[in-house]
């Protein structure tokens, strides 16, 4: 085996154990040193293999969305009309509910990690985050076919920002904490009512 294949096998025992640490204990449960250990590695290899432990979290949180990509099903291949576009917007809605529900230390790790101060989230992991994003833009350019792209992509992190506070809220046992089917029928009445503004805008 070449020193690139151990390198890339040392990187994917260590982002699938992190992967196992964060969503057995959260973000806070990932340290440098145990991560070693059950990956079979000196602490030192872990930098062989990322820049930092920054590095192993980023890849984790690419799995993680690419999780929910799969949860999502297929991007819808024509959206009709305003209804199924508004219908569109609750179905991702309550799938993303659905994620946070399914998956909550992993789905609190993509808010919790912060990049080192001054850095910002490499190239590849923002165009992954777009890439999600895009499937809140399409029914919302359905709903608003007089936006233009720049406009449509505000809208969506916008709309996302606010379901993910009903879910964030409504799930976290110290503030909220919503019975499940409350924060399904919240939501839903938070998204429509939000695409019945944007139909009259």
């Amino acid at each position: 085996m070449s020193a690139d294949e151990r390198r890339r096998a040392l990187r994917d025992t260590l982002v699938a154990e992190a992967e196992r640490m964060i969503a057995a204990e959260g973000l806070p449960g990932l340290r440098a040193r145990e991560l070693a250990q059950a990956a079979g590695c000196a602490v030192g290899a872990i930098y062989t293999a990322f820049p930092d432990l920054d590095g192993v979290v980023l890849a984790v949180n690419l799995r993680t969305l690419n999780l929910f990509e799969a949860a999502l099903g297929p991007p819808a291949r024509r959206i009709a009309d305003e209804a199924a576009a508004s219908d569109e917007l609750v179905r991702l809605g309550q799938a993303y509910l659905a994620f946070a529900r399914a998956h909550p230390l992993r789905w609190d790790a993509l808010f919790r990690h912060r990049a080192p101060s001054g850095q910002r989230a490499p190239d590849w992991y923002v165009a992954e985050q777009a890439r999600l994003f895009a499937r809140i833009e399409q029914p919302l350019a359905v709903l608003r076919p007089d936006l233009a792209e720049p406009e449509c992509r505000l809208l969506a992190r916008s709309l996302f920002s606010a379901t993910h506070g009903i879910v964030a809220l409504g799930l976290d046992p110290q503030r909220l904490a919503l019975p499940p089917a409350v924060i399904h029928a919240q939501l839903e009445i938070l998204v429509r009512a939000m695409a019945a503004g944007l139909r009259k805008s």
